[in-house]
């Protein structure tokens, strides 16, 4: 955990609600981090619907594939997070590794290991002693409570300055339900259909694959339009349990996505795992400024998306944006490389609310003076339109500091 918090952290954290359904424990098991938590147990008393996304590296970590394996069940009632080691490349220790925690959780709750989800997240490349942990599920299992939702968010941090929570409502058939998530991730960050690690739970009764279609269309413009350093973790995990406990406040199931009961459900979770992402980016490793990165004018969305990215992962625009330069012939650069479609002539660049660049060229009435006023500030809004077409994106992302260098020089240390 780095020791001072990064200037982009939230000023207030949300007060986290108990949700029906889901208790939660944390212990210090001493894995990598000396004196703070590194294990997470959460217990579904009651069999929860489970949905999930996960990295797409092709490299993936043995918990990503312990997770992807029980998914078709579609129940959880344990969930195991570890900080401080990814168990990702570890061989058939990785594997060993895994059985273990889920033999041990799945005795500790009295489940299946069929519906028990891990996660471990840290460093690529060392065994995992399960064993440090597996024997305090239980105990962790008899004192796991509600009301716990920030110390679960700080148990599972690895580089992160500050714990990531959010909460949302919204109604169902006209009975209120809660969302709760929370995030961990400050670098290696460019997910590909999931983020670092995040959790999410409601009350809503909700079957697993209506829980699965919403997931997969939440990320596209939250955790999928974020980007610290353009790296795509081992790790990423994004699970959604449902745990139903709305059922027994009169909650009707909800079991086809195209129920029109489920449009401010889908609306309130879209808006949580945003708030999550964004928060993942603000505590990039190092970050002294969060960036916007709208493309418009593209040929199609996903053009204006790879677009968007291109700018975004680019180290010259995100050590541009930490010297508060505003190089617009950096952003230039890389929508020329992005490998889509553009015309040079045709270009216009914006730093926040100033024209710098159109038809082209510098703006006739570029200021040096106004642009500057724009880069100094912590929020910063970079559009570019190609104006080719009605394809829109935008993707978040944050600058590149010598602090990133520092943190990532001796990770392993």
């Amino acid at each position: 955990m780095s020791a001072s918090v990064s200037p982009l952290a939230p000023k207030s954290y949300p007060a986290m609600p108990a949700i029906d359904g889901v208790r939660m424990a944390t212990a210090a098991a001493g894995i990598k981090y000396k004196n703070r938590t590194d294990v997470l147990l959460m217990v579904f008393d009651r069999p929860a619907s489970v949905a999930g996304v996960f990295t797409r590296s092709k490299c993936p970590s043995a918990p990503v594939d312990f997770c992807r394996a029980n998914l078709s069940h579609g129940v959880a009632r344990a969930v195991v997070v570890n900080s401080g080691n990814a168990n990702a490349f570890t061989g058939l220790k990785g594997k060993a590794a895994t059985a273990l925690t889920a033999k041990s959780a799945a005795e500790a709750v009295g489940c299946g290991e069929n519906e028990v989800y891990l996660a471990s997240t840290g460093v690529i490349g060392e065994p995992l002693d399960a064993t440090k942990f597996a024997g305090v599920l239980g105990a962790m299992q008899k004192d796991a409570t509600g009301d716990f939702w920030t110390e679960a968010a700080k148990a599972i941090m690895t580089t992160d300055t500050y714990p990531k929570v959010a909460t949302r409502t919204a109604q169902i058939d006209g009975v209120k339900v809660t969302i709760n998530g929370i995030a961990k991730g400050a670098g290696m960050i460019a997910p590909d259909m999931a983020t670092m690690l995040s959790f999410v739970v409601t009350d809503a009764a909700i079957d697993p694959q209506v829980l699965q279609v919403l997931l997969a269309q939440g990320v596209g413009p939250t955790f999928n339009s974020v980007t610290v350093d353009s790296d795509t973790s081992t790790s990423d995990t994004l699970l959604l349990f449902a745990t139903g406990a709305a059922a027994d406040q009169g909650q009707r199931k909800i079991e086809t996505p195209d129920d029109p009961h489920l449009s401010g459900f889908r609306a309130a979770l879209n808006d949580l795992l945003k708030d999550l992402a964004l928060q993942v980016v603000r505590d990039g490793e190092g970050a002294r400024k969060m960036v916007a990165v709208t493309i418009t004018g593209a040929e199609s969305d996903l053009s204006a998306k790879r677009i968007a990215l291109s700018v975004a992962n680019s180290p010259l625009v995100k050590t541009a944006v930490a010297g508060e330069d505003a190089n617009w012939g950096r952003v230039v650069m890389a929508v020329g490389k992005a490998g889509e479609p553009a015309d040079r002539d045709r270009l216009a660049i914006w730093f926040g609310d100033v024209r710098v660049a159109v038809h082209g060229e510098r703006d006739p009435a570029y200021s040096e003076e106004a642009t500057t006023a724009v880069m100094e500030q912590e929020d910063i809004a970079i559009r570019v339109d190609l104006g080719l077409g009605e394809g829109t994106a935008t993707v978040w992302t944050c600058d590149l500091t010598k602090e990133y260098v520092a943190i990532n020089g001796d990770y392993r240390s």
